[in-house]
């Protein structure tokens, strides 16, 4: 059996590959060992994800391939691993980056430039096997640039300043009803700040029809091409390809800013377990 994890910080999306090739889908909060200790990834795990598989584990030959974010690290990603053991405690258990993970599923075994972009922000280059090239991911108080963080810390700068057309400002107030001392205290006080200014991503999207909007997305998705994927030599060479949920859903900008910048986009998909899986298949 095969058990394959791709976690970001709002959700983890789990297959298992049964012994006859069947794929069972969970899904369970986001784990990242910079917000989650190795416990509350241990209580996670045992109260989301094998309270809901119905089939037994056996764990001497059952593999688990785990791809998070927060994973780059030996540090970070032994904390996730201990905690898979505590689970599958006779298990193979490998913990790999999300950045591995996008990679295997954007390219297979085809080199190119793959990215990240949902709540967080990260890039690489790819040769076809291995991670050869990456721009630091600096988190979301100095990096994400073009993730749903970035771009909902962008929008709610530009509604506490009072920089938006007045008419999205009284829509942003009536859909949250959050003033200025409510942001901060969920920002600077409350776990999870990352996520708290992703979440607005969904009203921007519903607002695009707004040319503010359009321009503040394009603007952060210009700074991620200016900090990250031009940086790599060859982003004019090879063609870049993304995953996450803001690239997805904000495709129609990103491909335009990409036009602009001289980059030439292959893929973007929403989420990148569908290509794990197909991938880990094809490795048995």
């Amino acid at each position: 059996m095969i058990l394959i994890a791709d976690s970001g910080s709002t959700k983890t999306d789990w297959r298992l590959i049964d012994d006859n090739k069947k794929i069972h889908q969970f899904a369970t909060q986001g784990i990242n060992p910079y917000f989650t200790s190795s416990d509350e990834i241990s209580l996670i795990i045992q109260n989301e994800l094998l309270s809901e598989i119905q089939i037994p584990l056996v764990d001497t030959t059952l593999s688990v391939f785990f791809y998070g974010a927060g994973c780059g690290s030996h540090s970070k990603k032994e904390m996730v691993r201990i905690a898979l053991l505590k689970n599958f405690h006779q298990a193979i258990v490998e913990v790999y980056s999300d950045m591995l993970g996008a990679a295997r599923s954007l390219c297979g075994a085809n080199p190119g430039i793959a990215a990240i972009l949902g709540t967080g922000a990260n890039t690489c280059y790819y040769d076809g096997n291995n991670i050869i090239e990456s721009t630091p991911s600096l988190g979301y108080v100095l990096g994400d640039e073009g993730s749903g963080a970035h771009i909902g810390k962008t929008f709610v700068q530009a509604f506490l300043n009072k920089e938006m057309p007045e008419a999205l400002s009284n829509r942003f107030y009536e859909r949250f009803n959050l003033g200025k001392q409510e942001m901060l205290d969920a920002i600077y006080k409350q776990p999870n700040p990352n996520r708290f200014l992703a979440s607005f991503s969904k009203f921007i999207y519903q607002n695009l029809k707004e040319q503010f909007v359009v321009d503040l997305v394009a603007n952060c998705f210009g700074q991620f091409f200016d900090k990250h994927i031009c940086k790599y030599s060859k982003h004019k060479e090879v063609k870049l390809s993304c995953v996450g949920s803001v690239a997805f859903y904000y495709s129609n900008i990103l491909r335009a800013v990409a036009a602009n910048k001289g980059v030439n986009i292959e893929t973007i998909i929403e989420t990148p377990i569908a290509g794990l899986t197909l991938y880990h298949l094809g490795e048995e």
